[in-house]
């Protein structure tokens, strides 16, 4: 484990110099262990990087942001702590430029539940910042979006066009299915690239899910 940086992380160095770099963002009560599990199924051209949340869960848990629960059971999440860890990611995306032998031109993003949507909050709120952007059982927050009301000129404008890969279990009782079907109607009011891959299961990521994300993000990460 790395503690240096803003964010405790581990690595999977590539096998190239000023390789792409591919940052996990795991769930809500997990670890960097748990996404960096795809590494060695991943193209060894990529410099992967699984970051710990900073907020502890005992025993080995942690969390991007708090979730709380009302009286009447319903829940809400803690949209402050949200966007001080988008800004603790934002930080640590150019520390690990500074750190690593990484393409700045080519960073990419795979986010999975809570860190699927930090992930979208940060490439909406900054466009251009990501190239690619993996979105596994989130959904958009957009109370995390940083001037939206001027998203469409800004990602017209921007020099990388973030691409978007959107996956979700039908059958998701976590997040519904019906909040990740709302991405792609304000993806397509900026003219965003994406995919949208639905699979029957639950809050979780399939054999089929894998390999379809996969065989998207290697095409446009590497050029293949």
């Amino acid at each position: 484990m790395h503690t240096s940086l803003t964010l405790s992380h581990i690595t999977r160095p590539a096998r190239k110099e000023n390789a792409p770099l591919l940052l996990l963002l795991h769930g809500y009560g997990s670890n960097e262990e748990d996404l960096f599990s795809f590494a060695p199924e991943l193209s060894e051209d990529i410099f992967i990087v699984s970051a710990r949340a900073p907020y502890e869960m005992p025993p080995q848990g942690a969390a991007w942001y708090a979730i709380n629960f009302d009286a009447s059971g319903g829940k809400f999440s803690d949209d402050d702590q949200a966007r001080e860890s988008m800004l603790k990611i934002t930080s640590f995306l150019e520390e690990l430029k500074a750190t690593y032998s990484i393409d700045p031109n080519n960073m990419n993003v795979l986010g999975f539940s809570q860190g699927a949507i930090l992930a979208y909050g940060l490439s909406l709120s900054h466009p251009g910042l990501l190239r690619n952007l993996v979105a596994m059982s989130g959904y958009i927050n957009e109370d995390l979006i940083a001037g939206k009301d001027g998203l469409e000129a800004r990602f017209r404008e921007s020099e990388i066009k973030t691409n978007y890969f959107i996956s979700h279990g039908t059958q998701d009782q976590v997040i519904p299915f019906a909040w990740a079907k709302q991405a792609p109607l304000l993806l397509e009011k900026i003219h965003a690239d994406y995919v949208f891959k639905e699979y029957p299961i639950g809050h979780g990521i399939s054999r089929d899910n894998f390999y379809d994300m996969k065989e998207w993000l290697e095409k446009r990460v590497l050029g293949q």
